[in-house]
């Protein structure tokens, strides 16, 4: 299945998911953010390299920091094995939504409650291929989590903010570097922490043992900063790991 496919797919499940989430306001306050949107930026990616290709006959999959399951439970509806790695005290419902669409849906996903912030437990197995979308900039030790996951994972699909100028103008997109922000500079999110550089970015995939298959970045790409929201540019990835 190719990456436009995915993307139909995804937004008809979105929409499912949306009348089934409206029968269970009461219950929960919902995320507010469509995650699946994300494969409408991956699309690209899925078009030169098909989940299927991705996954293998181990049909094994990881979605960190789930939000409300939402892409676990799709890659369930394709015929994947999907679990989930989230910790409650910063997830948006502190977890009850995926819990409860679980319930809902009969699913068999797994949902594992974990720090990443802490020296956190090892993987139970290893995964073909692992989700970390938006997460990587809201780790205190992004090093230590892509290492980490090097070697659990054959494949990984990364999404992060990055930038090409610090906010007071100075060119970084060259440089091997990330802006370390202050609790409150971006979108007053004391959970925002390393904006790297594109150069950056990189970097450091390479040096936590992982190749990068294929980047694609979308939004502000030509003066993204750190701080500003008008200014924001996303890096998406595809990263094969040397180490699993």
């Amino acid at each position: 299945m190719n990456g436009t496919e995915l993307e139909h797919k995804a937004m008809a499940y979105n929409n499912e998911l949306d009348a089934i989430k409206e029968t269970l306001k009461d219950q929960v306050s919902w995320y507010p953010y469509g995650t699946l949107n994300n494969f409408i930026h991956l699309r690209s990616i899925f078009n030169k390299f098909p989940l299927e290709t991705l996954i293998g006959q181990s049909k094994q999959t990881l979605d960190i920091g789930a939000a409300d399951g939402d892409l676990a439970f799709y890659l369930e509806t394709l015929g994947y094995h999907a679990d989930i790695i989230d910790y409650p005290p910063t997830n948006f419902n502190h977890l009850r939504g995926a819990k409860i669409l679980k319930d809902h849906l009969k699913s068999n996903i797994n949902i594992y409650e974990r720090d990443l912030d802490s020296q956190f437990p090892g993987l139970e197995k290893t995964y073909d291929l692992i989700f970390f979308l938006g997460i990587l900039y809201h780790i205190k030790n992004p090093y230590y989590i892509l290492e980490t996951l090097s070697k659990k994972a054959r494949n990984l699909i990364v999404s992060t903010r990055i930038a090409k100028y610090t906010p007071d103008g100075i060119l970084m997109e060259k440089n091997s570097i990330a802006y370390l922000l202050l609790p409150t500079e971006s979108n007053n999110d004391s959970t925002n922490y390393w904006i790297f550089s594109e150069t950056g970015l990189r970097r450091i995939f390479e040096r936590t043992g992982w190749n990068v298959t294929e980047l694609v970045t979308v939004g502000d790409t030509k003066k993204s900063n750190p701080r500003d929201n008008n200014h924001d540019e996303r890096a998406f990835a595809l990263l094969s790991s040397r180490n699993c």
